[in-house]
């Protein structure tokens, strides 16, 4: 059982990592820098390095998605924007019928000309990272908008002809109560988005909430309002309409996010830019994150920090783990054809036998596994009994 497991297929899922931002906030572990002062010009010259030598390691196929994160991409300007999605046409141009192209952005930060050139550009969906409709609790964790410019790029993005957008909130903030929270869901749900993505928040090390949090002197809510604030997210964003596929992820129904329910299926996908992540042919590569540190790279070859292959037996943990966070759970046919015919109930017999009977998974019309109602409570703790599993 040690074998590699090899993907032959080249991605259909491109993440591209655009490392800047207007400033960090409190609860931020991401690779991402303070925009004033860097060689924005001469990272994108070292992404494309880095487009040209993948495409030529890995030949793209067909690409069904395309995903630019950060940091906050939307904080290159109109004409970098340009210089950037001409660069990502000419290494991966072409598309699925049904290409999702997604863009981070932070709001305030995407007038009319910017959305011009990401439209395009090929962008046709936008995922704003709101957070709150709180304007104190914007503040208390580092937030640079306030709602006013959520409602402006809102507009903007609708007016620039995007029809296909995504706002992030989170819950478990200081000081936040499950009446504050149900106000901003009240905002949020006034606009009328295809996508919402409602996250809690981790308190990761190298953060100043992380030493608030050593200080005793980060004010978070109770675990009981924590798991309230879930509960009323979940009845709230169904009662609305919206379907709940992933743990954290609610859409329309069509709209839901293609490019991460590749992750989430743990299928292969190519990782550009400084610190990115990827995966293929069997391993996974971290690229060095430090921006003049991956510039200096990209000049003698793929700038990578770290790759390593990925056992049989840690893809079938992988798979699990994040397939499980999907509402329909894990399909045994997929399970079969991405390990060679294994069979989903004799690798994982005690685990699932275990968690079945503890009522937190229950079979899926696949002839799978999904989480029970009770289960997406307590996901953290089902996905971590696959870790390991082998060891």
């Amino acid at each position: 059982m040690n074998m590699t497991r090899i993907q032959t297929a080249s991605p259909e899922a491109v993440y591209i990592h655009i490392p800047f931002c207007t400033n960090k906030c409190h609860y931020c572990d991401f690779n991402s820098y303070v925009l004033k002062g860097q060689p924005v010009m001469d990272y994108l010259a070292a992404l494309e390095r880095e487009m040209e030598r993948t495409a030529l390691v890995t030949p793209p196929g067909e690409i069904d998605t395309i995903f630019v994160g950060g940091g906050t991409p939307t904080v290159l300007l109109p004409e970098q924007m340009a210089v950037f999605l001409r660069m990502v046409e000419t290494y991966f141009p072409n598309r699925s019928e049904a290409f999702e192209f997604t863009m981070e952005a932070n709001p305030g930060t995407t007038d009319a000309e910017k959305l011009a050139a990401m439209k395009e550009g090929g962008v046709n969906r936008i995922s704003f990272g709101v957070q709150s409709f709180d304007p104190s609790l914007l503040t208390a964790i580092g937030r640079i908008h306030d709602v006013d410019d959520v409602y402006r790029s809102i507009a903007n993005a609708r007016a620039a002809g995007f029809g296909n957008l995504s706002i992030d909130l989170m819950f478990g903030l200081p000081g936040q109560t499950v009446e504050t929270l149900n106000r901003s869901i009240d905002a949020a749900l006034a606009l009328d988005l295809q996508h919402y993505s409602i996250y809690g928040l981790k308190v990761e090390e190298n953060t100043l909430f992380h030493k608030l949090y050593q200080r005793n002197e980060l004010p978070l809510p109770s675990e009981d309002d924590e798991v309230e604030m879930y509960a009323l997210i979940m009845r709230r964003l169904r009662e609305a309409g919206y379907g709940q596929y992933e743990i954290s992820n609610f859409a329309r129904p069509g709209c839901e996010s293609r490019h991460n329910i590749t992750y989430w299926r743990n299928r292969s996908y190519y990782g550009l830019g400084a610190g990115a992540h990827g995966y293929h042919g069997g391993e996974r590569h971290v690229n060095i994150k430090g921006i003049q540190p991956y510039i200096d790279a990209t000049q003698n070859g793929l700038p990578r920090m770290e790759q390593f292959a990925v056992s049989r037996e840690e893809a079938m943990e992988d798979f699990m783990m994040v397939g499980l966070r999907m509402l329909d759970g894990v399909d045994a046919a997929e399970f079969a054809r991405q390990f060679d015919g294994a069979a989903l109930e004799e690798v994982f017999a005690p685990v699932l036998s275990s968690l079945t009977e503890r009522g937190l998974l229950v079979r899926s019309d696949s002839g799978g596994y999904r989480l029970s109602e009770g289960g997406i409570m307590v996901g953290n703790e089902i996905f971590g009994a696959f870790v390991g599993y082998f060891a």
